[in-house]
């Protein structure tokens, strides 16, 4: 049996691995991706605190990534990487306040689908 110490470090460093995959995933596209270090807190947009581990950020959602479409037009989008699929209402929350203030065309959730990566496009709350 696995102690919950043991168990938080293996779901780290799964969740650690699955990000690095979309990141390169969505850069293979032709995405310019970098890390989001900010996160949404009383209706404003503030850089995020380091998790306890002082190890990363914790923002949300996990990645910015853009890509030029046309002349000097760029296309901006977020993704949230989740190996179980699913956000928390908070996390909902987030969502929605960013697409109600434009900060992202699009959000995704990137969720693991037995070894391929999969996206979901989230519409305000809903997903």
């Amino acid at each position: 049996m696995v102690n919950k110490s043991e168990q938080g470090k293996k779901n780290r460093l799964k969740g650690a691995t699955f990000e690095r995959k979309v990141r390169k995933h969505l850069e293979i596209r032709g995405w310019i991706v970098d890390k989001w270090t900010n996160n949404v807190e009383d209706g404003k947009i503030r850089p995020a605190r380091t998790n306890r581990f002082n190890s990363r950020s914790c923002g949300f959602p996990d990645f910015v990534m853009f890509k030029k479409y046309h002349d000097d037009l760029y296309e901006v989008q977020a993704v949230e990487c989740k190996t179980a699929k699913y956000l928390d209402k908070e996390e909902k929350a987030k969502v929605q306040w960013y697409l109600d203030n434009k900060i992202f065309g699009k959000i995704y959730v990137a969720w693991d689908d037995e070894g391929e990566i999969k996206f979901t496009e989230l519409e305000g709350g809903k997903k």
